[in-house]
């Protein structure tokens, strides 16, 4: 590896932003969101065209400079840094093109899904997005995309059209189901292990601009039937029900009445896209369960669905997730969690549960690198706190509350989900099968590994 301590790096022909350690903007630049991540590039390049990141990865490799690429920022992993390499920053690529005649976008590798949200909700369009706004459409959609429309839209990645691709060898290439046809089968789900993404070209649907959503929470007590009555609900729900279950505790608001205020709650999150005069009858099921401590559910924007999870989601904070599919919740898996989920260590801490069916479960098992399309439920545990000191009590809780659902999980994980877990939890995701052909892929597209801080697919070979 090149020393590059008494020299300021620079990389030939690039047009963007070079950030090195002292520079102005630099602390700001390697941020990421979760606050126990603090690594130092040796460069930040912030590139703002698709020859720009062939001009950095070209560099990094003749310095013999080990690689990250930031989109987003919000992998829990911190894989959009890494001490002493290069920082691919793709935040300069923000651009959102909509073409509301043929319902699609084209969307940089650095755009949030708070930018794109915005602009195609202008023309009533979308896509299934991350739940919260600050995340990255390039890392969400790579690892296969999952969000509130997902049982009536799918994935992103089943709405992925096209992608431009840079790869390690600096060609800078598109991938489709024409093109390069095995390349875009590994991007749909796949991760950031085959080349960097430096244009989305995505299928919008009609969604809004107003949806039927909100949230109803109850207390803690009432947590095992609050599940229970969402997890029969979903069982026959139409695709156009999103939404879905989070332990969280209450927090200080207006909104919430005072005795429920700080204390551990169960919340119903509710996402309805079909037509809003047959939102209350469909959902009556869930409308009508209770009473809730605190009901805020109607027409709203969808940006504003979208954004609902922000507040509780800050950048900077202590974070530690994992998560498991799940075919069934049955009673005792439910009498399981709720104990343990409605004791969090830090109040910021949450238990997110996500149904699955619908669309996703209607794409082919073959059709993309993403696997696990029949699962019923996806559980994501977030543990989250403001103190390092208080990691090992937090981590530790959320270990141990996973581990207790463990005998009624699938054995497979969606990754964009978890931190590092290990080898064997990257393999389990895509299968035997699905994981072979992912490694002949990335021997043909990256041999050396060149994307591998990230969770990573090594080459066959």
């Amino acid at each position: 590896m090149t020393d590059l301590t008494d020299v300021r790096p620079t990389i030939p022909d690039f047009s963007g932003q070079q950030l090195a350690p002292g520079d102005d903007g630099y602390d700001r630049s390697r941020s990421v969101f979760n606050g126990m991540i603090d690594r130092s590039p040796s460069l930040i390049a912030t590139c703002r065209s698709a020859k720009d990141v062939a001009a950095a990865i070209a560099w990094a490799r003749a310095s013999d400079l080990p690689i990250s690429v930031y989109g987003g920022g919000h992998s829990v992993q911190g894989s959009a840094v890494l001490d002493g390499g290069l920082c691919v920053d793709l935040r300069g690529l923000r651009d959102v093109v909509v073409d509301p005649e043929a319902a699609t976008a084209q969307v940089g590798g650095g755009c949030t899904w708070g930018e794109l949200d915005a602009a195609t909700q202008e023309h009533g369009l979308a896509v299934t997005g991350g739940r919260v706004s600050t995340t990255g459409v390039g890392g969400l959609a790579l690892g296969s995309g999952s969000g509130w429309l997902e049982r009536r839209l799918g994935f992103t990645c089943d709405n992925l059209i096209e992608a431009q691709v840079v790869t390690a060898d600096g060609q800078i290439v598109t991938a489709s189901e024409t093109e390069h046809p095995d390349l875009f089968w590994a991007l749909r789900g796949g991760g950031g292990n085959f080349g960097v993404v430096t244009r989305f070209t995505l299928r919008l649907h009609p969604v809004g601009p107003i949806v039927f959503g909100g949230m109803l929470m109850y207390p803690a007590p009432m947590g095992a039937d609050v599940l229970r009555n969402f997890r029969d609900f979903i069982a026959d729900a139409p695709d156009e029900v999103g939404g879905g279950v989070a332990f969280i505790t209450a927090p200080p608001i207006e909104m919430v009445p005072e005795p429920a205020r700080g204390k551990p709650a169960v919340g119903v999150i509710v996402a309805w896209t079909g037509p809003l005069e047959q939102a209350e009858a469909v959902l009556a099921p869930l409308l009508t369960f209770g009473p809730p401590v605190f009901a805020h559910v109607g027409p709203m924007p969808y940006v504003a669905l979208q954004r609902m999870l922000d507040d509780a989601n800050p950048h900077g904070m202590q974070n530690y997730w994992t998560a498991d599919f799940f075919d069934e919740l049955p009673d005792e898996a439910v009498e399981t969690l709720v104990p343990l989920a409605t004791a969090p260590v830090s109040p910021l801490s949450q238990v997110i549960i996500v149904p699955g069916g619908g669309a996703i479960a209607r794409v082919p098992e073959d059709a993309t690198a993403f696997g696990e399309r029949q699962a019923r439920f996806n559980i994501h545990y977030l543990s989250m706190w403001p103190d390092p000191a208080d990691s090992e009590a937090n981590i530790a809780h959320t270990r141990a509350l996973a581990a207790a659902l463990k005998p009624w999980t699938t054995g497979a994980v969606y990754l964009n989900f978890i931190g590092d877990e290990g080898q064997d939890r990257i393999e389990s995701s895509f299968g035997e099968t699905k994981l072979a052909r992912l490694r002949e892929i990335k021997a043909t597209w990256d041999p050396d590994n060149v994307f591998r801080h990230n969770q990573n697919i090594p080459p066959a070979g």
